[in-house]
C-alpha cells in the first residue's frame, strides 16, 4: 500500500471535517457580530442554536460530495450503501435545520412583538398563532423530509406511483379511519386563527378553574390552580360550551356573601368595606357595593361587591374582604354574627283522664200479669186478712 493510499481518504475525509467546523465558526462569528450590532432583536442570538444541524448538514453534504475520491477498496465496494446513507444523513440534518430556524424566526418576531404591544389579550392571541404556525411548519417539514428520504429507495418509488396512482381511493379511506385526527386537526388551526381561547386564557371547563398553558394541533393543556394539568381534545373547545374569563377583556368583578344576624349594622358594614377595599392593593377601584339581599326567619344575606384586574386578583380580594368583615364583626359587633335560638325542653305532662262513671242501672220493671189471672188475684187481695196493728 502507498502512501498516497493512505493520505487520500485522510486528507478526503479529515478535510471535509476541517472545513465543516471552519465555516461553521465563522458563521457563529459572524452571528456573534451581528447580534451585538442589533441588541433589539434576538434572533441573531437564537439562530446560533442551529451549530450543530448545520456542521451535520455540511459535513454530510461534503462527505457525499468527495467520498468516491478517497480510492478505498472497502469504500468502492460498498459506494451505493455508503452514498445512500449520507443521502439519508443529509435529507435528516437538514430538516432538523429548518425546523430549528422557523423556530428561531418565530420565537423572535414573537418576542419583538410582545415588547411593543400594550394590548395583553392580543399578545396572547398572536403567541398562539405563531405557536401553532410553527408546529404546522414543523410537522410539514418533517413529513417532506421522511418522504424524500423514503423515494431515495428505488423499492418505494414504485410504491409512490402506484400509490399517487390510487390517491383518490387512498384518500377516502385515509380520510374515514382519520376522521378524530382530523377534526382536532381543524379545530386547532380553527382556534388558531379564530381567536377563540389564547394561551394565558382563564377559562373554566367541566367546573375547573386554569389557566390554558398549551395549544396544540390536537390537543389543549390546562393548568388548575392546584397544579394539575388537564388535558382535552382541541375539538371540544368547538363543540361544546365553556367559559373564558378572559374573553373581552381580563377585568373581574367578584361578590363576598355573608350570613348575619337581622340586628348586623349594614350601613357601618359599609363603611367598613370601604376601608378595607382602599387598603388593598389588589382592588382595581372601578367599582363597590354591600347590600342586603335576601333574609331567613334566622339570618339575613350581605353580599359584598368587589373588582379587580383579572381573575386571579379577583380572588384575593374576595378572601380578603372577607377575612377582615369577619374579624371585625367578632371584635366590635359580636352580636351580628348568626345564632341559634334555643329553649330548655319542657318535660311531658300525662293527658288528663276523667273519672270512670258507673254505668245507669234502668229501674225494674215487673212482670205483666195476664188478664185471666188479673180476677183471682183482685179477688185474693179483697179476702186478705187485713194486717193486724
Amino acid at each position: 500500500m502507498s502512501p498516497e493510499d493512505v493520505l487520500r481518504p485522510v486528507v478526503v475525509i479529515g478535510g471535509s471535517v476541517l472545513l465543516t467546523l471552519i465555516l461553521v465558526w465563522l458563521a457563529d462569528r459572524a452571528l456573534v457580530r451581528i447580534d451585538a450590532a442589533h441588541p433589539e432583536t434576538p434572533l441573531w442570538g437564537l439562530l446560533r442554536r442551529c451549530r450543530i444541524p448545520l456542521q451535520v448538514a455540511l459535513c454530510a453534504a461534503l462527505l457525499r460530495g468527495s467520498y468516491d475520491a478517497t480510492a478505498v477498496k472497502l469504500i468502492d465496494a460498498h459506494a451505493v450503501g455508503i452514498g445512500q446513507a449520507l443521502t439519508l444523513v443529509l435529507i435528516a440534518a437538514t430538516a432538523w435545520l429548518v425546523v430549528w430556524a422557523a423556530a428561531a424566526i418565530v420565537e423572535s418576531s414573537y418576542s419583538r412583538y410582545a415588547a411593543g404591544a400594550r394590548d395583553a389579550a392580543r399578545v396572547r392571541r398572536v403567541r398562539t398563532q405563531v405557536t401553532l404556525i410553527q408546529r404546522v411548519v414543523s410537522a410539514v417539514v418533517i413529513v417532506v423530509a421522511a418522504a424524500s428520504m423514503l423515494l431515495t429507495f428505488p423499492a418505494m418509488r414504485a410504491v409512490g406511483t402506484s400509490m399517487l396512482a390510487s390517491a383518490g381511493l387512498v384518500g377516502i379511506v385515509a380520510g374515514i379511519a382519520a376522521q378524530s385526527t382530523l377534526g382536532n386537526l381543524f379545530a386547532g388551526l380553527q382556534i388558531a386563527f379564530g381567536d377563540m381561547v389564547r394561551i394565558g386564557d382563564t377559562v373554566v371547563v367541566d367546573g375547573e378553574w386554569g389557566t390554558v398553558e398549551e395549544i396544540t394541533l390536537t390537543f389543549l393543556t390546562v393548568r388548575t390552580w392546584d397544579e394539575r394539568r388537564i388535558t382535552m381534545p382541541v375539538s371540544y373547545f368547538t363543540g361544546k360550551p365553556f367559559e373564558n374569563w378572559s374573553r373581552g377583556g381580563a377585568q373581574m368583578t367578584g361578590t363576598v356573601l355573608l350570613h348575619l344576624d337581622h340586628s348586623a349594622p349594614v350601613e357601618k358594614m359599609r363603611q367598613r368595606l370601604l376601608e378595607i377595599l382602599q387598603e388593598c392593593p389588589e382592588w382595581d377601584g372601578r367599582a363597590w357595593s354591600l347590600v342586603v339581599t335576601d333574609t331567613t326567619p334566622s339570618t339575613i344575606v350581605v353580599r359584598a361587591l368587589v373588582t379587580a384586574r383579572d381573575a386571579d386578583t379577583i380572588w384575593t380580594v374576595r378572601c380578603v374582604v372577607r377575612e377582615r368583615l369577619l374579624e371585625w364583626l367578632q371584635a366590635e359587633h359580636a352580636y351580628a354574627l348568626p345564632r341559634i335560638t334555643t329553649a330548655p325542653a319542657q318535660p311531658e305532662v300525662p293527658p288528663e283522664v276523667p273519672p270512670e262513671v258507673p254505668p245507669e242501672v234502668p229501674p225494674e220493671v215487673p212482670p205483666e200479669v195476664p188478664p185471666a189471672r188479673r180476677g183471682e188475684q183482685a179477688g185474693a187481695d179483697a179476702g186478705a186478712e187485713p194486717p193486724r196493728g
